[in-house]
């Protein structure tokens, strides 16, 4: 009973986490599309958008090995949310500095996620996925670091610019 139980947990993270991880590629290829003056920014983001694709397959693969797959409505719903959190900031005078705060919070967000899906994998015994899970946390937190330190340039720069007429917003 406790291992079904234990498994089935791991099952709903991994399907949640697979979401979390379109939701991202969402906001993050809608951000790309937009930024204009920000170019270590938008070239970040592009590296992620790979890391984030090779996240995917890894909880594929994961799911896979459990007899499962990804939950198609998850993704989808998701997918949508990314995409109206984007717009959202697309409308703020200051969406460069918006996009960026959030992005550190969902990255912050899915080393938890991370971190959890660890627990529950040492628990059910899934040393593979374990391992996997390890490379996409690690991923993770390298991005929210970057961000951490890239925030001072980036408001830096929005503050140059807009205090010189110049279009800063993204």
């Amino acid at each position: 009973m406790a291992d079904t139980t234990i498994r089935n947990i791991f099952v709903v993270g991994l399907r949640n986490a697979h979401a979390v991880e379109n939701e991202a590629l969402s906001i993050m290829n809608r951000q790309i599309e937009r930024i204009e003056n920000y170019p270590e920014m938008a070239a970040r983001l592009r590296e992620h958008v790979d890391e984030t694709e090779r996240q995917l397959r890894r909880l594929d693969e994961i799911l896979g090995g459990l007899g499962e797959d990804a939950s198609t409505f998850k993704d989808m719903s998701a997918s949508i949310m990314g995409s109206v959190a984007a717009m959202g900031h697309a409308m703020a005078g200051d969406e460069i500095l918006k996009n960026a705060f959030a992005d550190y919070a969902f990255e912050n967000y899915e080393i938890a996620a991370y971190r959890s899906l660890i627990d529950v994998a040492e628990a059910a015994g899934a040393r593979q996925a374990v391992s996997l899970l390890q490379t996409s946390l690690a991923e993770e937190e390298q991005m929210a670091r970057w961000i951490e330190a890239e925030l001072p340039a980036v408001t830096r720069r929005y503050l140059s610019l807009e205090t010189a007429g110049l279009k800063a917003d993204r």
